[in-house]
Formats: C-alpha cells, structure tokens, sequence
C-alpha cells in the first residue's frame, strides 16, 4: 500500500477547499491552464474511455457569448473571472479508443459504439473528468467556483457546433480569491 499524502495536501485539495463566488483580478497564465490539464488527463475513467471535453474561455467576447447563455446569478462570475472552462462530453469518443486503449482499442470502440453505451459513458466518465480538473486546479494552488444552471443547446451551439460533443452541466472558475466565502455547512 502507498503511503498517505501530507495532511497540508489534503487540506488544500478536500478539507479546506470551498467554492469561490468572486475572484481576484490576476490572470491566470496558459502554462498553468495547460498543467491543469496535464494532471486530469492521468485520471482513471472507464476503459481509459476519456471523453471530456474542455473549452477555455478567456477573451471579452467569449465570456460574454457564454455569460448570455447562463442563469443571471452566474453571469458576472463568468465575466470576472480571468478563465472559465466549459466541460463538455464526447459521443464521438469511441473512435479514440484505439490510441487510448491500445491493448483493447478496437473491441472497445466496437462495445462503444452499441446504442446508448457511448451517451451514458460520456455523461458520467465526462462528469468524473470534469471533477479531475477541480482537483488538478486546487493541487496547482487556484481555487474552483464550480456552476451550473446554463441554456445547454445553446452552450452546445455556441461552443461545440459541427461535434458530437455535448455540454455538461456545469463549468468550472479558477483564480487566485481567498473572500467572498458562504458558511460552510457541516456534511458529518
């Protein structure tokens, strides 16, 4: 058995993590954005089936195109916050499987492309990636402000016209805030 990790790692990623509602205003460089991803993409999913789908949304434009299509109490924190990431699924992930599942690839594609498997492995191996990158942000040292509540046709449109790559119901915040923090319920 591998040993535990220190207690201050588990505090910054589980124990004293929260939800942020307001951000800083310091940017979030592309490094960083790409190291957050360089450690989610490790994370294990079904037959290594990896069907999430990210879209970094940085610029003014792209923010307030996304922002119209969300709930009205989400709109400013997507507009002030310096990236937000759109976590979308894959129906067309099958056709991966060969270059992620080398070993298994072609029957895995096959076994995919059953009807109705693709869809509810893409929904929840998609849901588990996406908290991959809540994870990967906090052990980089950014905090999370996680959402839903948004027009998922027309997120999809927007941001994944022309794919099969379906909207999730949520899309993860990242920066820098320690304030704008609620009570924090008790879960014991």
């Amino acid at each position: 058995m591998k040993s535990s990790i220190h207690s201050t790692a588990l505090n910054q990623l589980f124990n004293e993590a929260r939800t942020y509602n307001e951000w800083s205003e310091k940017p979030v460089d592309e490094q960083t954005v790409r190291d957050i991803y360089d450690l989610l993409k490790w994370g294990p999913t079904s037959a290594n089936c990896c069907p999430a789908r990210f879209v970094r949304v940085r610029s003014a434009e792209g923010k307030a195109r996304l922002a119209a299509l969300a709930m009205e109490v989400n709109r400013p924190k997507i507009l002030a916050a310096p990236v937000t990431v759109i976590i979308g699924y894959d129906l067309a992930f099958p056709e991966t499987m060969p270059k992620l599942f080398p070993a298994r690839g072609e029957a895995m594609r096959q076994m995919f492309l059953q009807p109705g498997l693709a869809e509810v492995t893409a929904m929840r191996n998609g849901t588990l990636q996406g908290a991959y990158l809540i994870v990967a942000a906090r052990a980089l040292g950014l905090d999370c402000g996680p959402m839903s509540g948004f027009d998922n046709a027309g997120v999809d449109q927007a941001f994944f016209s022309g794919t099969r790559i379906l909207s999730k119901t949520s899309f993860a915040v990242w920066d820098m805030a320690r304030w704008a923090l609620l009570t924090r319920a008790t879960l014991d």
